[in-house]
């Protein structure tokens, strides 16, 4: 496949230019304008004022665990060690994202079941140690569970999350690009 736009979104991603899906062939034998948006969008959301690049690309390796694409987690985790991550650091961003499934299933299953005391007042017998003293810090490893949960779809956790991320010190705007990143990364996902 030879399109000018998705080769160079893969050179900025550090992916193989080989790499190919049924998407990305589509929208490059249409030419769509898509393309062009999404390579602008990636990187815009990668160059966040609101973040460093290493957080950014963590983020983005967060969202690509969650949607399970191994192309990108691949491409993102090695950005993410280029700017800086430690091993233990990635480790943390796919321990993260698989607890935060865990709690995006169970507690969106209680928000549904509103009305149900018993499973509302049950404890839920979930353990996440790694919630209390996370390697990426407090603030950063509650932004990562904020996007997760968002991508995810728990209204619960969200509200959550948000309101804990802005207590460790973050601002609206730097939780606002961090979702546009998620999002972003999603749809990246998607077509790759």
């Amino acid at each position: 496949m030879q399109h000018e736009t998705v080769t160079n979104l893969f050179n900025d991603l550090g992916v193989d230019t080989s790499h190919t899906s049924v998407s990305l062939e589509k929208l490059a034998a249409a030419d769509s304008r898509f393309l062009r948006d999404l390579k602008l969008n990636v990187s815009a959301v990668l160059g966040s004022g609101n973040m460093n690049r290493k957080e950014a690309t963590l983020l983005a390796l967060a969202t690509a665990v969650n949607e399970k694409n191994t192309v990108l987690m691949n491409a993102f985790e090695q950005q993410a060690v280029k700017e800086g991550a430690s091993e233990a650091e990635v480790a943390e961003v796919h321990a993260c994202t698989a607890i935060m499934n865990t709690n995006n299933i169970f507690y969106r299953f209680r928000h549904y079941m509103h009305d149900v005391d018993y499973y509302n007042n049950t404890p839920a017998g979930l353990r996440a140690s790694i919630m209390m003293s996370p390697v990426l810090g407090k603030e950063f490893f509650e932004l990562l569970s904020l996007v997760i949960s968002a991508l995810n779809g728990c209204e619960r956790c969200v509200t959550s999350h948000e309101n804990s991320v802005k207590q460790h010190g973050a601002s609206e705007p730097r939780i606002y690009d961090a979702i546009r990143l998620g999002s972003v990364i999603k749809s990246l996902c998607l077509v790759f």
